[in-house]
């Protein structure tokens, strides 16, 4: 159920995963508490990162559609995890939904100027660790068709196309489904 991955569920106050250094900075990935206020900030980060797409895919990123107040929403059913420079700023997040059989990454966003330096990574495996400690064992995604650097870089971090989907109107695939199967945790 959504309510098992939700952000105000048992984990919410789960510790902050270990720090990590990006460009010389301290980054904490964690998954954003209750009290977690940074919606603008968010939306931001999320088209700033989505903002490359436009006029490469078709039908354009649903990002260009959200709200701060849609993404707060959105988190009351999802667990949001968020990577936070020293100073606060939201350098990078993902949303984790359960869908039964493995948590779905979506929205999963890095700065521009933090993209290429591990961040990506750490976010899906915080994702994976909350994965794992949920009883499940597989994530999954979606990328687009156009989009073949990120089918590279998301095979090159353990994920496999397990399938194409259209969006409305469009009789081609236009999305990419990518699973990564969890190997358990070490004890």
């Amino acid at each position: 159920s959504a309510q098992r991955l939700s952000g105000r569920n048992r984990h919410a106050d789960h510790a902050a995963h270990a720090g990590m250094s990006v460009a010389g900075a301290t980054v904490t990935v964690r998954i954003a508490g209750p009290g977690f206020a940074q919606w603008h900030g968010l939306l931001a980060l999320i088209q700033s990162s989505f903002a490359y797409m436009q006029g490469r895919i078709n039908p354009p990123s649903s990002a260009l559609g959200l709200s701060a107040d849609g993404l707060a929403e959105r988190a009351k059913t999802e667990t949001l995890i968020v990577a936070l420079g020293e100073n606060g700023a939201v350098l990078g997040c993902a949303f984790c939904a359960d869908q039964g059989d493995a948590v779905y990454i979506g929205k999963l966003a890095v700065s521009p100027d933090h993209q290429g330096q591990g961040l990506g990574r750490r976010l899906l495996e915080a994702a994976a660790d909350l994965a794992r400690q949920q009883g499940c064992h597989k994530l999954r995604l979606q990328t687009r068709v156009e989009l073949v650097e990120n089918h590279h870089a998301f095979a090159a971090m353990g994920f496999e196309e397990t399938g194409r989907s259209a969006h409305a109107g469009f009789a081609q695939p236009t999305s990419i489904t990518m699973e990564k199967h969890l190997l358990p945790a070490a004890p």
